[in-house]
């Protein structure tokens, strides 16, 4: 097909969500787009599978968590779609916040996730990004998991240290010296120091930048390293 002809050809699309509102909200939002036919609508997952089946298009875009026998969890109607209808380009809008249900969205290889309290404009970028087949991952969603990492990260550090090695970790990693920390919490700088070793050795880490990237990246603290002492 020439470069022409594939420009004057529509992108196919079928729009699914169970709330009759934001099915027609996303069907004018979409239906303005350039080179976009909206050729299907479905207000659940058994009517998204029969109209996918018997209608020709390039792209759906499905909420995550709709009624209908064939979805059990709103994984089960992904899993199946992407099994089913390979070459059709999905994308999921939802309203799921938990990190641990997101990952397994994108894990069954959809083409982009996008948090319903994401920008409207974002979907146009979903919609680009998924028909060139590179999965479009939206701000809220990459926010949910960046944060469920760092908190899982975290509490491996609290399962490593005892209670005063994270408090003294935590203190160096914060910008304070040996010393400033054994008076804050009136302890020996000797205690203090060994804690502190105590604490890297547990951790695999071998000098203070190691520790100090270690802190960040596990949400320990917040900031940057931390000027020098």
């Amino acid at each position: 097909m020439s470069d022409a002809a594939e420009i004057s050809t529509p992108v196919r699309a079928i729009i699914a969500d169970d709330h009759p509102l934001v099915l027609l909200a996303i069907e004018n939002l979409m239906s303005g787009y350039p080179n976009m036919e909206i050729v299907g609508r479905a207000a659940d997952a058994d009517e998204l599978f029969l109209e996918a089946g018997r209608t020709p298009c390039d792209l759906v875009l499905m909420d995550l968590y709709m009624p209908g026998e064939i979805n059990v969890s709103g994984l089960d109607a992904v899993r199946q779609f992407k099994a089913t209808f390979p070459k059709i380009a999905l994308i999921v809008l939802t309203m799921e916040n938990e990190a641990a249900a997101l990952q397994k969205v994108i894990s069954l290889g959809v083409d982009a996730l996008v948090s319903k309290r994401d920008r409207l404009d974002l979907i146009h970028v979903a919609v680009v990004t998924a028909l060139a087949r590179e999965c479009y991952i939206g701000p809220t969603v990459r926010t949910l998991i960046a944060s469920a990492t760092v908190a899982q990260r975290l509490d491996f550090v609290r399962q490593m240290l005892s209670r005063r090695e994270l408090e003294v970790f935590t203190q160096y990693a914060s910008g304070l010296g040996v010393t400033e920390i054994a008076a804050r919490l009136g302890r020996s700088v000797k205690t203090i120091s060994a804690q502190k070793c105590t604490a890297m050795r547990k951790l695999e880490l071998n000098s203070d930048a190691e520790l100090f990237r270690f802190a960040v990246e596990h949400g320990v603290v917040s900031e940057g390293r931390p000027q020098s002492r």
